[in-house]
């Protein structure tokens, strides 16, 4: 049987939903149990405790935390595309500036060959 025939590629995608619909069912089930959902949630519990005691701990020792690093980082990005389009707006004016000179050494240059 070839890989690419219709029949192959209609048996793969069967198997591939059984067993995307089998896992769905395990999921579903795992966490319909009390005792699965109860861990999870003590798990959970336990991880945001351990991070505010972190960031706690860090800015006691006068520490960033993840979470001032990652608005610092979002705030330097914010910076960087600003700057960025002050360059654009910036480049756009040298070459307006650029083009009336040019303009001006024109007409100046027009005015002096037609002096008598």
């Amino acid at each position: 049987m070839d890989d690419d025939s219709g029949e192959g590629k209609g048996f793969r995608e069967r198997v591939t939903r059984q067993g995307e619909e089998a896992i769905g069912k395990l999921a579903q089930e795992l966490l319909e149990n009390p005792l699965i959902s109860g861990a999870l949630s003590a798990a959970l519990e336990t991880r945001e405790r351990a991070m505010r005691a972190q960031e706690l701990a860090l800015t006691a020792l006068n520490l960033p935390s993840a979470s001032d690093l990652e608005r610092l980082t979002r705030r330097l990005r914010s910076v960087s595309q600003r700057l960025e389009g002050l360059e654009d707006a910036l480049d756009r004016v040298e070459q307006r500036l650029g083009r009336i000179e040019t303009s001006l050494d024109e007409r100046e240059a027009a005015a002096t060959n037609q002096m008598p």
